[in-house]
């Protein structure tokens, strides 16, 4: 194994188990405190679930030419301390070679495998759950990997009498995408939990991944599932619809899955671009019943949380090509460019903006409408020097 890899192995052999799953494991031991999951629960009229229902679960990973990883992640789950009841790997239209290569690996471990036409993986995902019958829905991302006890961890934290629950979500570490680990808690690094208003669930990333939730069939039917439009952004739009829709959510603070930064990944191409606009257009029309509510929204916590993201991505398109991704996004500069563009006329057209804010945006457009990198040299220097003496453009505390 290579030095520093996380290792998922093929049984259950306790010489085989990591000091990181030792460590991500809940110890139930006389006069030890286990972890205690907080909750945030929002009520409307929503269906109950059955009050002795067997706690069924299903393990669904959507797949797209993820060859290189995909034998890594079935196997964290065909090692898990607690069985699932149903696994699905649903094939989004991968290459030839890449789906006879899953196809090859699926069947060494007698997983099902479904293909369908390219839709994304808000598509993939919702296929999958229509191909179970389980009455809890774990997802998980062809590159990441389950904890050995992530599915006892989460099905342990789901309360025994909410008619109203939505899902449970756990801490996860971060890793490489050869799962080499680099942090061991991100979510509580970077973001609030549990969600308990929309400021927590709008003002920045969520930092709740479906590889690291269980959520409830019921809830997720009732909002319709992955809006199949998104192809990046389809995690923060599910779980906005999930809690506006009265479910409660849990979190637990220990981690159950390996989150795998992978650069070739969508996150990292111009297809997520695209996926945050669409998701910013559903946001500005998110409260068109309450034109007041909206633009505050739209004006304290959407514009803080992407105007620099968008501008910044605009930039590097322009500025940087030294990695294989800025190479592909430099190729979109003009695209990019006029995403910032777009960006400015929804903020215009549903929120007014603060004096400071509507300078910030127009010094931005200004920079890069000229797709200039010698232009860029200057601001881009004093913005460093800035930087270095915390001024700048930074975001607002609340």
């Amino acid at each position: 194994m290579t030095p520093g890899a996380l290792h998922v192995p093929d049984d259950n052999r306790p010489e085989q188990k990591g000091a990181i799953m030792a460590k991500a494991a809940t110890t139930r031991t006389p006069g030890t405190k286990t972890a205690t999951p907080k909750t945030s629960m929002a009520r409307t009229t929503v269906r109950s679930a059955p009050k002795a229902e067997r706690r069924t679960v299903a393990v669904i990973i959507p797949f797209y030419n993820g060859a290189r990883y995909i034998e890594r992640t079935i196997r964290s789950v065909q090692t898990q301390t607690v069985k699932v009841d149903e696994f699905v790997i649903v094939d989004d239209g991968s290459t030839e070679a890449e789906a006879a290569s899953l196809r090859a690996i699926a069947a060494q471990y007698d997983v099902q495998v479904h293909r369908k036409e390219n839709g994304g993986q808000g598509s993939a995902r919702n296929l999958g759950v229509s191909l179970t019958k389980s009455a809890y829905i774990c997802f998980l991302d062809q590159d990441d990997f389950f904890l050995r006890n992530h599915v006892e961890l989460l099905v342990g934290q789901i309360p025994e009498r909410d008619p109203h629950f939505g899902w449970v979500y756990g801490e996860l570490m971060e890793a490489d995408e050869d799962g080499h680990i680099v942090a061991t808690s991100i979510a509580s690094r970077y973001s609030k939990h549990p969600k308990s208003s929309i400021e927590d669930l709008l003002e920045r990333d969520m930092h709740i991944l479906p590889s690291a939730s269980i959520i409830s069939r019921l809830a997720f039917e009732a909002v319709g599932g992955f809006d199949s439009q998104f192809m990046g952004y389809e995690d923060d739009d599910l779980f906005l619809r999930i809690f506006r829709a009265g479910y409660t959510n849990y979190f637990f603070p220990d981690a159950v899955t390996v989150w795998c930064i992978n650069k070739n990944s969508t996150s990292y191409s111009i297809r997520m671009s695209r996926s945050r606009m669409l998701y910013i257009r559903k946001l500005c029309a998110l409260f068109a019943s309450d034109p007041e509510r909206r633009s505050v929204y739209i004006r304290d916590l959407v514009f803080p949380r992407f105007c620099n993201l968008i501008a910044g991505e605009a930039f590097k398109s322009i500025y940087f090509a030294r990695y294989d991704h800025e190479i592909r996004m430099a190729r979109h500069r003009d695209e990019l460019v006029d995403m910032l563009d777009e960006f400015a006329g929804l903020m215009a057209a549903n929120t007014r903006l603060r004096i400071e804010d509507r300078a910030r945006l127009r010094l931005f457009r200004f920079c890069l409408r000229p797709r200039s990198r010698k232009l860029l040299v200057v601001p881009y220097a004093i913005a460093r020097v800035l930087r270095k003496f915390g001024l700048g453009f930074t975001r607002r505390q609340r």
